[in-house]
């Protein structure tokens, strides 16, 4: 909700003074921001990428303001970026996803469109059919992280161009049909269960820190998206909490 609307899903819980129906939309471009206020100078609080869906609530000049559908994370996105909803059989399963045209989209995309003997063909391009996988096809969430190696840091991002600790952890995971809350302190209140006293870290497990995330490679290994280094990388469990404190495990 906002402070002078909010979803009608809310009406009777929480007061507004008007309320408004959902309008499903698509992201029709490789990726856009979601911003915290209706300003290209506001921070950067998440990204929509091609093929997910934005809940409109509310049209005003250039914005729309509304929610990811798939965690309802609110924010404001260029009315640009979005047009009719379209269903998706495919994701795209590499970091980058190059089009016919130029272009590329980016992992975790849902894709519909024609296929057409190798590739299938987009409003975007046509994309190769071995960059996509089965939209409900699960995936090991190490595995999809580690695609992701050397790329770099950015706070709010989910794409291969620039991607958070928080992002990480939520890409991967939907890729094995898992979904998380967008960021890391919604993702330790919520992801799975902590782990028993004494109980060994084991691989996808989720490390938490004060505002930070990582996912267990193994019983002492950790990949993450940080600022540390800048970039996606792999470190010692041992060596974060070294710099920060005693991770809180928990299993998804």
């Amino acid at each position: 909700m906002r402070g002078d609307i909010a979803d009608i899903a809310l009406a009777g819980t929480l007061f507004a003074p008007h309320y408004a129906c959902p309008m499903t939309r698509s992201c029709v471009v490789p990726s856009t921001p979601v911003r915290e206020r209706a300003d290209d100078g506001s921070p950067l609080i998440s990204e929509l990428l091609y093929g997910e869906a934005f809940e409109v609530l509310d049209l005003n000049g250039e914005w729309a303001w509304g929610y990811c559908a798939a965690d309802h994370y609110v924010g404001y996105v260029h009315q640009d970026a979005l047009a009719a909803a379209r269903d998706a059989e495919w994701r795209v399963a590499v970091p980058t996803a190059p089009t016919s045209l130029g272009g590329s989209i980016f992992m975790g995309s849902p894709i519909d469109g024609t296929v057409d003997g190798d590739r299938i063909e987009t409003p975007l391009g046509a994309i190769a059919l071995s960059d996509l996988t089965p939209g409900q096809a699960p995936a090991d969430p190490v595995e999809v992280a580690e695609r992701l190696l050397g790329r770099p840091y950015l706070l709010g991002g989910r794409t291969a161009m620039g991607i958070d600790c928080s992002g990480l952890v939520q890409l991967a995971y939907s890729m094995a049909g898992i979904s998380l809350q967008r960021d890391s302190d919604l993702q330790a209140a919520t992801a799975g269960v902590p782990l028993a006293a004494g109980e060994a870290p084991r691989r996808g497990d989720l490390a938490f820190f004060p505002g930070h995330v990582g996912m267990m490679i193994d019983g002492e290994n950790m990949i993450h998206a940080t600022a540390h280094s800048g970039n996606v990388t792999i470190e010692p469990l041992a060596d974060v909490e070294a710099r920060t404190e005693t991770a809180t495990v928990r299993r998804p």
